[in-house]
């Protein structure tokens, strides 16, 4: 099977693959997306709120400030700064925000890096 079905049977074509990301990994604009993803990491609590978004779907505020253990204020300084990058969106959910990884951003800073 090569991912193709015979269309005179009323069948699909192979599975949708998504588009690779073409943009390069060296240069002046990759170096200095890679500095931006990289400062926005540069502080143990922000690496903890990535490890802790990155084993759930979503994530309420609130239970990212039990889990970091600092105060809500500091929590949402460091919540701005990975929103800021793009590691991090936050979709307001009636009175909280559902906070989540943009695996696009993080798998494009997985490749920056294994490009060093």
């Amino acid at each position: 099977y090569n991912g193709f079905m015979n269309k005179s049977k009323n069948q699909c074509c192979a599975p949708h693959m998504p588009k690779p990301d073409l943009r390069p990994v060296e240069g002046k604009a990759a170096d200095e997306e890679l500095s931006q993803l990289t400062k926005a990491l540069g502080h143990p609590a922000r690496v903890k709120i990535i490890r802790l978004l990155a084993n759930r779907e979503t994530c309420i505020c609130g239970e990212i400030v039990k889990e970091v253990g600092l105060a809500q204020s500091t929590v949402s300084q460091h919540l701005k700064v990975l929103k800021d990058s793009g590691l991090v969106t936050g979709d307001i959910a009636g009175t909280c925000t559902c906070y989540g990884i943009d695996s696009k951003v993080l798998k494009r800073l997985k490749t920056l890096v294994a490009a060093l």
